[in-house]
Formats: structure tokens, C-alpha cells, sequence
């Protein structure tokens, strides 16, 4: 598994296509990240396994087109854990891709600070 965080040559490339609403894409997936980290803790309350399938597996995308490879990866394997529905291995996973986002909020908002 990649120990980087965030992937600045897509960073790059993002910028490159978004040029001025960079910014805005960067608040974006702050704002998004959090509303799909509150469908992962849903889902588990719920111990809807097709839920927290669907919901990983749309944050994981959401990561690794925003340069996030590490928080994909979780994302991935807590999609695996409840397509098999091994809802028990979730909220490990879950507490996993919350420290990582964490990191995340903190190099993107360093990111944002860069772009004014």
C-alpha cells in the first residue's frame, strides 16, 4: 500500500484543468468527504452492508481522483470488507480512513492557503 498521502502530480493536474475554481474543488471535497464519512457511520448504525458498500466505494473514488491514494485504499478495503458483508471488520476500517482524512483536511488546506 502507498504510504503518500496525497499525490501532488495529480494535485498538479487537477490545477492545471480547474485553474481559478482549484480552490473551490479543494473546499469541495472537504465538504463532500465529510457528508460520505457520516454514510459510512449510517450504514454501520444501520448494519446495512449494501449501504456501506455503495458509500465506500463512492468516497474511495471521490479519493483517488482527488490525489488521495492511501484514503482510497482504505475506502477499497472497507468496500470488501461489507460487499462481503464482514460488517465486524468496519469499524476498525472506518476509524482507519477517519485518521487518514484527517491528515488529508490538513495537507488540502495547506493546499488551499498555497493557491490564494
Amino acid at each position: 500500500m502507498s504510504d503518500i498521502h496525497l499525490d501532488q502530480n495529480v494535485l498538479a493536474a487537477l490545477q492545471d484543468v480547474m485553474e481559478d475554481e482549484y480552490p473551490v474543488l479543494l473546499d469541495t471535497f472537504l465538504a463532500d468527504s465529510d457528508e460520505r464519512q457520516r454514510h459510512l457511520h449510517l450504514a454501520l448504525d444501520t448494519a446495512d452492508a449494501q449501504a456501506l458498500r455503495l458509500a465506500a466505494h463512492s468516497f474511495k473514488g471521490s479519493c483517488s481522483n482527488m490525489g488521495a491514494p492511501l484514503l482510497a485504499s482504505l475506502c477499497k478495503q472497507l468496500e470488501e470488507a461489507a460487499r462481503r458483508e464482514r460488517l465486524q471488520e468496519a469499524p476498525a476500517l472506518i476509524e482507519q480512513i477517519e485518521r487518514e482524512f484527517a491528515i488529508i483536511r490538513i495537507l488540502m488546506k495547506a493546499e488551499r492557503q498555497r493557491c490564494r
